[in-house]
């Protein structure tokens, strides 16, 4: 089996992190996984949604916006505001990844304020949105970590890192981290959101008019597990090494979790 890129079957494509590419968000970074490229930001409003006041919840809230931006793809795609309504893809996605970051946010410890994830995809070459959950985590601990360097949380809400990777069926065999080519052409296609610590918190998998074995997603499984393993050590290095635009009393990652 060749891959159109000449990768191994449980090898990622390229996955670069670059932090503090949007100077008036709390938190951000342009996170690629080969030719995918999205804008990940994280912006932190002090107050939290009139449902929670309603209701007398407790904590903050997180939560996600995703789009694609017109040129991202081969074809132009409009914008949602152009068709009046976002699309079921975008509802969905953005849904997911805030699903993704608030498994591993304790909310309570955020205080009364609401911090948006904003993923805006520059370039798809599948695997959008395993990119932006994987790069919202990045933005999310720069955005907490400026917080607590300016005294904003003495606990660190981020209880450990989130990270999300395709696999799939390719011409008949399981493979890792699908680019457009082999997305558009698997036979089974699978999204898998894990905790550092192994944990899934969300599989998507399904058969392209076709069926799967067993076997074939346990191998799948396997793969997404190496992906993972190898991206969270990625995220760390990112989050480590942000310089923080507001602050230069920033608390690194692994001090942050001494405190949680």
């Amino acid at each position: 089996m060749d891959r159109p890129d000449g990768r191994q079957a449980d090898q990622l494509r390229p996955i670069s992190f670059l932090p503090n590419v949007a100077p008036n968000a709390a938190g951000s970074v342009l996170v690629s996984f080969g030719n995918t490229r999205v804008i990940c930001a994280a912006t932190i409003q002090e107050d939290v949604p009139r449902w929670m006041k309603s209701q007398g919840v407790q904590g903050g809230w997180l939560t996600a916006e995703y789009s694609m931006l017109p040129y991202s793809t081969l074809d132009r795609k409009a914008r949602d505001i152009s068709r009046g309504k976002l699309d079921g893809r975008s509802s969905e996605i953005q849904r997911l990844i805030g699903r993704s970051l608030r498994a591993v946010t304790d909310l309570k410890k955020l205080g009364q304020r609401t911090i948006w994830i904003d993923c805006d995809v520059l370039q798809a070459d599948g695997g959008t949105r395993t990119a932006s959950i994987t790069g919202g985590c990045v933005a999310l601990a720069i955005a907490l970590n400026g917080l607590i360097g300016r005294g904003g949380l003495k606990e660190f809400p981020l209880t450990q890192l989130v990270a999300a990777v395709s696999a799939g069926v390719w011409e008949g065999s399981p493979v890792l981290d699908l680019n457009y080519p082999e997305d558009r052409d698997a036979e089974v296609d699978f999204n898998v959101v894990m905790t550092e610590d192994g944990n899934f918190v969300e599989l998507q998998g399904s058969g392209e008019e076709n069926v799967f074995s067993a076997d074939d997603m346990n191998t799948m499984l396997d793969l997404s597990r190496g992906g993972i393993k190898e991206l969270v050590e990625k995220q760390r290095a990112a989050i480590l090494t942000a310089d923080h635009p507001r602050t230069n009393e920033l608390t690194s990652l692994g001090n942050a979790f001494k405190h949680s």
